[in-house]
């Protein structure tokens, strides 16, 4: 079959293990000169890089984009794309309404003359990246901007490649960016977006967390900055697993398999079953369906270079390869409960139960967040959530009875790890 899943058993696909997927040198290289050339030239190197990159061909080239712009987009919005626009709000609402549920408080408690906690406390700054190249989705600056706005982040700009006018490309990524409440909106794309946003230059601010997708240049940008900036993460392609049984629906199946090799070509897509008989099913189903479909090209890429089907005898092993492979996505479409389904999954950045609810539904309105961890990093990282525009700071106040009281006991640690100014430090006020 044409678009058949490459078949692997139980006892091969358990010692999966994933490639690598280090960025190519060459990216790595050319990645870094455009950083080192925005930190040490500033507006000057982006506005080269606006010209070589985005073929903004205008003199006065302004970064920031203008009142008379963003009124433009908005009426322009108004005028022709109405009904999505208000959707996109809805959708947006929805992604606010379960955000808030992950709001985290400051606590503090008393303890033998201590007093001690944490302090919550939002970020300062945070730069929503939104591509503007091949595709732009509404629906990604929703999930970057409302866990931020929902933390309560003091300034949240936005940044968008720009066309050869040097204006934003789409007038609704400015309509809704306006809508959430984004502070700024800016003209610039690509790893010398990045740049600017982390080291500052002489018209753009350093912010404290740059999150967002983007090209293969913008991801390596993001990698090397890291540690100067904050990130979200590395991006990699999309992913989606599916555990399903006999009792599935193979047409839904397969176009769920469809819809995520539908994004760049290289998604990976692997079939779970318990049933020969139905990946069998699956397969035929997609043969049929594929035909239809405008992405069909890419969606065979990834049907011909990353798909998998794995047979399964039971649950239980079904189960072992979703924790393995720690995927972004997994629907799981098997005859068991939500509650007991979710207590055996660990590792997935997102969880989709039952036939009745797609990736796609989750990807653009039910709620949570489709910015989720990728490339097997599910084992140890989350989905962007309110958590992630916030820092934490410990706190202790102590008065002298405590210090009295516990001073020995500190003093012996100190002198033991050979730290005798730290040992000090409680002696002096033992006196």
């Amino acid at each position: 079959m044409e678009d058949s899943l490459i078949l692997k058993r139980y006892e091969d696909f358990k010692n999966y293990k994933r490639t690598d997927t280090k960025e190519k040198e060459k990216f790595i290289l050319s990645t870094k000169a455009i950083i080192d050339d925005v930190r040490e030239n500033g507006d000057s190197a982006l506005i080269k890089y606006s010209r070589m990159f985005d073929n903004v061909n205008v003199e006065d080239f302004n970064f920031l984009t203008t009142d008379e712009e963003i009124e433009s987009a908005i009426n322009y919005v108004k005028e022709n794309y109405s009904e999505i626009f208000e959707l996109f709000l809805e959708a947006a609402k929805n992604v606010k309404e379960f955000h808030e549920k992950q709001l985290e408080t400051s606590y503090s408690f008393k303890k033998d003359g201590a007093l001690m906690g944490m302090k919550v406390e939002p970020l300062d700054s945070v730069l929503a990246y939104v591509p503007g190249g091949k595709a732009f989705y509404p629906s990604t600056a929703i999930m970057n901007i409302v866990p931020a706005k929902v933390a309560g982040v003091k300034k949240i700009f936005m940044t968008t490649p720009p066309d050869e006018n040097g204006r934003v490309k789409n007038p609704l990524s400015i309509a809704i960016a306006v809508e959430l409440g984004v502070d700024c909106i800016y003209k610039l794309g690509g790893a010398h977006a990045i740049a600017a946003f982390t080291y500052g230059t002489e018209s753009i601010p350093a912010v404290a967390k740059i999150v967002g997708p983007g090209n293969i240049y913008v991801a390596t940008a993001k990698k090397l900055v890291m540690g100067v900036v904050g990130i979200d993460s590395i991006a990699g392609p999309s992913e989606v697993m599916i555990f399903a049984d006999e009792k599935a629906n193979p047409d839904w199946v397969a176009i769920d398999l469809c819809a995520q090799a539908e994004h760049t070509g290289d998604n990976m897509l692997i079939l779970v079953s318990t049933s020969m008989d139905f990946i069998k099913k699956v397969e035929s189903s997609l043969e049929k369906i594929l035909p239809s479909l405008k992405r069909k090209e890419l969606i065979r890429k990834s049907l011909e270079n990353f798909a998998f089907s794995v047979f399964v005898k039971n649950y239980e092993e079904g189960f072992e390869i979703v924790n393995l492979v720690a995927p972004e996505h997994v629907e799981v479409i098997i005859d068991m409960d939500v509650w007991s389904i979710l207590k055996n999954i660990r590792n997935a950045g997102a969880i989709f139960i039952g036939e009745f609810t797609p990736v796609a539904l989750g990807d653009y309105f039910a709620g949570p967040n489709h910015v989720l961890p990728t490339n097997g990093t599910a084992v140890f990282s989350s989905p962007l959530g309110v958590y992630d525009f916030v820092k934490r700071s410990s706190f202790l106040s102590v008065d002298k009875n405590y210090i009295l009281k516990n001073a020995e006991k500190v003093v012996k640690l100190a002198f033991f790890e050979e730290l005798d100014a730290h040992a000090s430090s409680i002696l002096f006020r033992t006196k």
